[in-house]
């Protein structure tokens, strides 16, 4: 085994997090090395070519932007452009194809038309927008502290009173956040609407009391403050070629095809590339590989129930989240138009422009929990569908454009990874994609499958992800896109926070291991959150400097 020159740090996974990480060591004069499984850095949230000969670069596994601050925009100076949606959401009635809700936060007068005309309760659009305002409150009080030394429990309670949110964090964070759902608002499918936001990505039922839903749901609506959801200009490719920029221009060396295969103490890493095994070592080693992974290269992983029993500690520092399961098929479509809707008072245009919910409604989200839990693919199967190319078409080539072509990613919810195993992910993968589409015909006056482009070879232009296939193909446990179980983003008020590590969010078990990726505290989407914290840990461990 070659032995290379040893390095400031070593940043294990070359994801947009392991960038982030890689750029603020490198400008404060760091020497750090990168190492990414892949052919090419990015990790999840790059833009692909999807499909044989069709010139469309799809953000195949990551989508959207919400989590990223300016504050990291501007100090690694990206040049990149987040592009605002007009709508929030459109949400067909499923006992009524014919109506749907429309939030358009364009025209506060027409959205609350469209809660009239699906047969809300009166002030009903009131109560949801009362609810959300006061979200806001508790959101924009803690959206600062994302990118600082972590607080306190009891500190970030004291943050949300001072605020005037004290009602708001006793709903999101004290209490099941379907209690205040059901409470607050009385229509099934507009309870349905909000909840969504709770179980993205993560198995659950409104009311379970480990607040796993509330922590999504917190999560969904924290970033910016404002809980906007923006489309990246370019594709989510382009968020990660500017952190890959920033790093290369600060002096990181970053190898692509560089298979990690042991972490050892010492901050030793062990890969291979080019065909020979290396290893070099580090002051500080940077995880940005699942803290479930980052175990396993350390080889102190046990095997544990479905649902996650505790590994023993080490990178997840003895966290059972990061056993959690991931819960979504992920659909990709390229289209030859927009398809037209069964309700037609709306245009396609309107519908497609922001989220677009299929089969939510509260109860029939309770109801695909209980069908998954019991060990079957829901039907109809809950999805929601976001269409990158009508907020960004360059995307897609002048000719596409031209021809109308758009592209569709659908999120189907309450697929847990317990449904899928090694033997059955081919059959589950098709009859995930039936149900996906079922859905979508559900809600349309059309067909989907008509309107599917093909490629070159003449297969229709639709690929399908099982969380198996995302865990192959990303390196994501159990297909968690959030690397495991999301956490608070405030520790209790008895956790030691005596080391910069601990302050920051980012300890494991070894001083000299940190997690920079989803995993961390405050990870999770596209945020290059976990990459800054994990540097600022590593730098006020050891004051920045300038080489030379």
């Amino acid at each position: 085994m070659s032995s290379n020159k040893e390095f400031d740090a070593i940043i294990v996974g070359g994801g947009h997090n392991g960038l982030a990480a890689a750029a603020y060591l490198a400008q404060a004069g760091r020497e750090v090395l990168v190492l990414e499984k892949l052919e090419h850095p990015g990790g999840a949230a790059v833009s692909a070519h999807a499909f044989d000969g069709v010139d469309a670069r799809l953000s195949r596994y990551s989508y959207l932007v919400s989590l990223l601050p300016q504050q990291i925009i501007d100090d690694l100076g990206l040049r990149i452009t987040l592009a605002r949606r007009r709508y929030s959401s459109y949400t067909p009635d499923p006992s009524d194809g014919g109506r749907a809700l429309l939030v358009d936060n364009g025209d506060e007068a027409a959205t609350a038309a469209s809660f009239a005309a699906v047969g809300a309760p009166d002030g009903e659009f009131h109560a949801f927008t009362a609810f959300y305002a006061a979200c806001r409150q508790l959101t924009e009080a803690l959206w600062p502290t994302m990118t600082t030394p972590l607080l306190r429990r009891s500190e970030a309670r004291s943050l949300a009173a001072r605020a005037g949110a004290a009602e708001a964090w006793e709903a999101m964070i004290d209490h099941p956040i379907g209690h205040t759902i059901s409470r607050e608002l009385g229509s099934d499918l507009v309870r349905g609407v909000v909840l969504t936001d709770a179980l993205i990505g993560t198995f659950a039922r409104a009311d379970d009391e480990d607040l796993q839903q509330n922590i999504c749901f917190l999560y969904h609506l924290i970033g910016g403050g404002t809980g906007d959801w923006d489309v990246p200009v370019g594709g989510m490719g382009a968020v990660s070629g500017e952190l890959e920029r920033a790093a290369r221009d600060a002096g990181a060396t970053i190898l692509t095809s560089a298979d990690v295969t042991a972490v050892r103490p010492g901050g030793v890493v062990d890969y291979r590339h080019g065909g020979q095994d290396h290893s070099s070592s580090a002051r500080w080693v940077l995880s940005n590989v699942a803290p479930a992974v980052l175990d396993r290269l350390r080889s102190r992983l046990r095997d544990g129930p479905a649902t996650g029993a505790a590994a023993t500690p080490a990178g997840a520092a003895g966290n059972p989240n990061h056993r959690r399961e991931g819960a979504q098929v992920k659909v990709n479509l390229l289209l030859k138009r927009l398809p037209r809707l069964l309700d037609g008072s709306v245009s396609p245009e309107a519908a497609f422009g922001g989220t677009f919910h299929i089969n939510e409604t509260w109860s029939q989200l309770d109801d695909a929990y209980n069908t998954a839990a019991a060990g079957s693919v829901p039907s109809p199967l809950p999805c929601e569908i976001y269409c990158h190319s009508l907020t960004d078409p360059s995307i897609l080539s002048p000719e596409l454009q031209a021809a109308g072509a758009q592209t569709l990613t659908v999120f189907g919810l309450h697929v847990p990874d317990r449904l899928v195993t090694a033997e059955n992910n081919e059959d589950r993968r098709a009859e995930l994609q039936a149900a996906v589409l079922a859905s979508l015909n559900s809600v349309l006056a059309e067909p989907i499958e008509d309107l599917l482009l093909t490629d070159q070879d003449g297969r229709a232009c639709i690929e399908t992800k099982t969380t198996l296939d995302i865990e192959r193909a990303v390196g994501m446990p159990r297909g968690n896109i959030f690397h495991g179980g999301l956490d608070w983003p405030f520790v209790e008020d008895g956790e030691p926070l005596d080391t910069p590590a601990r302050r920051w969010g980012v300890a494991t078990d070894d001083p000299q291991i940190l997690l920079c990726g989803s995993g961390a505290r405050r990870g999770g989407a596209v945020s290059a959150i976990g990459g800054h914290n994990a540097a600022m840990a590593v730098l006020e461990s050891e004051p920045p400097f300038r080489n030379g």
